[in-house]
């Protein structure tokens, strides 16, 4: 198979050739006669005893740089860098740049592949500094900075990330801030760990002053604060969750009721979680509605009201929370069955993702901020309702 691509290859440098060939000005006394390049037999030579590296030196070679033939250099060199061969898809595109006749716009678009070969090799640092040289190249600049906010991405530098998309919006007019609050909610994390809450605080303000309807803020942000063992500034913070988006819902509710606990507001926490529910009807709410609903009139009262829930709104873990309170007091023949369902809905739910990416379908069973499917922020949320459950 590499062989035959390598000919096709050895065709598209004839091809190129001869079209070059054509091109040039004829004298019209002496007639056309067209001779095969003799650099061109021994590149065929090389290629045929499988010497594929020096024939493609002298492919390079022979194939004169121009207006005509620059796009088949850079034709080649993807084709190069899409097979895995990067080495060689470097070389042309350093072949180009080294031309000294070659116009700006191709050496730009040169510059620009040779930096998509060194991240293809690993070589970031490289490709880092072409892309700089770049982002003030009007064609070439929204890719550059684009390609830069990749790289910065990967190596986790939040800080030039933030400078760039920055940039990339003041370029191309496209939003950019709520991508640039989830780098903030990075650099908070970073000093969240080591304890260090005033700067991540500092960060978390600059996030939600980015984007107002960052859940990702609020939610570190409460955990900073109970960590402080500041409830009800925590409390205020994940209220906001409900109005910034509800999907997200599920990440607040646990440290909701435990900032309720903490604060001995029970009370407080049922009015909250049935004004919740009315608005937002989802089975985490339902699942602590139903713990504090059974502590106080008992298991039935507590089912009959799991069940009106899975009623309106059918879903897998409302139906698993409906059977987990109803088998507490079953005896006999009943208990044994609802045991067996019981075990079948574990089965069922096990291998149910509980998050998915509503952009490329990726799922799993943690929250990812930024999708690694899709590579893109906020688009893996919680999985509700049955129709979701059942894919």
């Amino acid at each position: 198979m590499k062989i035959v691509w390598l000919l096709l290859f050895l065709v598209s440098m004839g091809v190129a050739w001869i079209l070059g060939y054509r091109a040039r000005p004829q004298k019209e006394q002496q007639p056309r006669k067209m001779n095969v390049p003799k650099d061109y037999l021994i590149g065929l030579n090389f290629l045929l005893n499988e010497e594929t590296d020096k024939a493609v030196d002298i492919f390079i070679k022979m194939l004169e740089v121009d207006s005509d033939t620059v796009e088949t250099h850079l034709a080649v060199g993807k084709l190069f860098r899409r097979r895995g061969e990067v080495d060689r898809a470097i070389r042309i595109h350093q072949n180009l740049i080294a031309r000294p006749q070659l116009e700006k716009v191709y050496r730009d678009q040169s510059l620009y592949e040779l930096g998509q070969d060194y991240l293809s090799a690993g070589m970031h640092d490289r490709a880092e500094r072409i892309f700089l040289e770049l982002i003030n190249t009007k064609p070439l600049s929204a890719q550059a900075l684009q390609t830069l906010i990749d790289i910065y991405q990967q190596g986790k530098d939040w800080n030039n990330a933030i400078k760039t998309a920055e940039k990339y919006e003041a370029v191309t007019g496209q939003n950019m801030q709520p991508v640039i609050a989830h780098y903030y909610c990075e650099l908070a994390d970073v000093e969240s760990v080591k304890k260090y809450y005033k700067t991540a605080q500092e960060y978390l303000n600059k996030a939600i002053s980015a984007d107002k309807s960052c859940v990702r803020a609020s939610l570190t942000q409460s955990k900073i604060l109970m960590d402080q063992e500041d409830y009800k500034s925590a409390l205020r913070s994940l209220k906001k969750v409900k109005d910034q988006n509800p999907d997200y819902l599920s990440e607040a509710i646990d440290l909701l009721a435990s900032c309720y606990e903490k604060l001995d507001e029970e009370d407080n926490l049922v009015v909250y979680l049935k004004q919740l529910l009315d608005e937002h009807p989802r089975v985490p709410v339902v699942l602590i509605l139903a713990e504090r609903i059974r502590k106080r009139k008992g298991d039935k009262v507590a089912a009959s009201f799991v069940a009106d829930y899975v009623r309106r709104y059918p879903s897998l873990r409302g139906l698993s929370i409906f059977i987990n309170i109803y088998i507490s007091n079953a005896e006999g023949r009943a208990k044994e069955d609802l045991q067996i369902l019981q075990n079948l809905m574990k089965n069922l739910l096990a291998n149910k993702p509980e998050y998915q990416c509503h952009s490329c379908g990726f799922s799993g069973k943690s929250l990812h901020w930024h999708c690694p499917g899709c590579k893109q922020w906020s688009t893996m949320m919680p999985v509700h309702g049955i129709a979701e459950e059942m894919l």
